[in-house]
């Protein structure tokens, strides 16, 4: 995708000790690589970084992905008075929460392919 930095989504995600915690991390990190949006740091919108927190609140989109159901990264940003365009809280998604172990790679897959066709359509190619 060819989009400028500033007009692609921001994504925010837990990462916290949990498994999809570090799902919700692992799809922001590739959604980044990919360009399709720009990864930005919730442990500083939540330490009140103003320079974090300026980002968080100038108005793009954003992409907001928590593992579980306690919802840190929605907190985070309703903290400074934003709400997310989207959010994903993956335990929702039938994802099972399990603390201190990894996530497995073929979740990881489902979930970028859900949040392509679902959110976030990476421009195709043409030959």
């Amino acid at each position: 995708m060819t989009t400028e930095r500033n007009e692609k989504p921001l994504i925010y995600a837990c990462s916290g000790c949990s498994n999809v915690a570090q799902l919700a991390n692992d799809l922001a990190v590739v959604l980044d690589r990919e360009g399709l949006a720009e990864m930005s740091c919730i442990a500083g919108v939540g330490g009140d970084v103003k320079p974090l927190v300026n980002v968080a609140q100038s108005g793009r989109q954003i992409l907001a992905v928590d593992g579980c159901p306690l919802n840190c990264v929605r907190h985070c940003l309703a903290k400074i008075n934003v709400t997310p365009t989207w959010h994903l809280e993956l335990t929702s998604l039938g994802f099972k929460k399990r603390n201190h172990q990894n996530c497995d790679l073929v979740d990881t897959y489902k979930l970028v392919q859900m949040v392509h066709s679902d959110i976030l359509k990476p421009e195709t190619s043409r030959c």
